[in-house]
């Protein structure tokens, strides 16, 4: 059986440097509240393994990383797309006229500057005009919530793909049916899309991961961004050889097979693309929701506040009860 004594809560467990930080305290995985309780098997133990026993920050830190979880998982197609992006839309302004003058050709891979250009003039603007013109209405600091933000990145990104789905089929039949090429400006649309999408996803990933932060977490939070960005880049090189796979036959070696963008069907792979992300933005929906709903809530205390909690700690742990009444929640026994 599980309880909490005053003897049994060791020094690691201290309120006050709990609480002399913003905690965030969430309702999910309760089960895990057990680490920050002393067995009685242990109680005549002088030293406690911290394998075996933690403070509540601690256990607040292994919630918040696991509830995270889904959220930074569904921003995985969304660089999964980023890489399409970097890859075959530069093989697609390949076979495209680059011509900007008669002397000037547009370096294709130059297109990939485009979202990071837009980035660079659309934030300013979202922080000087529309984050105001939102606060109005929503009463949030940044104009819209970080989840708000990031799914409307990833709504953003479907159309990316159905952008450029239109512009390769409309590529493809120009130079198959009419032997014309297209300029190089017709896939613009979908970089500037997506451009859009990523101030609003990949700048709020970032905003929410620190937001969600304890001291101690900002920069391993932050830095899950960028595993986002490699697991995004891997399941696309896993999706190019499953749809290879998939819809070759043997007079077809599939989608994507051949290096020639008039021979393969790229329009198809961009389609394909543009429907697993709209799952994928609906799936972001419910896992949003399910963090929104009884989420963390942060505990902030003045000096005065973390003496009050102290001296609560001291009668409840007293009258026997276990170390989550500290933060108003007793444990299951």
């Amino acid at each position: 059986m599980l309880h909490g004594s005053q003897n049994n809560v060791p020094n690691n467990v201290s309120l006050s440097s709990d609480l002399g930080s913003d905690l965030l305290y969430t309702e999910k995985f309760r089960f895990l509240d057990r680490a920050c309780i002393r067995s009685q098997d242990g109680e005549h133990t002088t030293e406690i393994s911290a394998w075996r026993l933690c403070t509540v920050a601690q256990v607040q830190q292994v919630k918040i990383l696991i509830s995270v979880i889904p959220i930074f998982a569904c921003t995985i197609v969304f660089n999964t797309i980023l890489a399409q992006l970097q890859t075959f839309s530069v093989q697609q302004g390949s076979a495209m006229d680059t011509r900007l003058t008669r002397s000037f050709h547009i370096p294709p891979a130059s297109l990939q500057s485009i979202p990071y250009m837009m980035l660079i003039l659309i934030v300013p603007l979202y922080g000087t005009f529309f984050v105001p013109f939102a606060r109005k209405f929503t009463g949030h600091d940044s104009g819209i919530a970080p989840l708000q933000r990031i799914g409307f990145g990833l709504f953003f990104a479907t159309f990316s793909m159905v952008a450029a789905a239109i512009i390769e089929k409309k590529r493809r039949d120009a130079a198959v049916n009419l032997n014309k090429t297209l300029s190089i400006f017709w896939i613009t649309p979908q970089f500037l899309i997506f451009g859009l999408s990523e101030m609003f996803t990949a700048v709020g990933l970032i905003e929410f991961f620190y937001k969600q932060s304890v001291k101690g977490m900002q920069a391993f939070l932050t830095a899950m961004t960028y595993f986002s960005y490699s697991f995004g880049f891997y399941l696309s090189s896993l999706l190019v050889s499953l749809v290879n796979k998939i819809t070759s036959t043997s007079s077809n070696g599939g989608w994507l097979h051949e290096n020639d963008l008039n021979k393969d069907r790229l329009d198809l792979f961009y389609w394909m693309l543009a429907v697993l992300s709209f799952l994928n933005f609906l799936n972001y929906i419910f896992w949003s929701r399910w963090f929104s709903k009884g989420s963390t809530s942060s505990i902030r205390t003045s000096q005065r506040e973390t003496h009050a909690a102290e001296d609560y700690n001291h009668n409840a742990l007293n009258t026997g009860k276990n170390v989550g009444a500290v933060i108003g929640h007793d444990f299951i026994p």
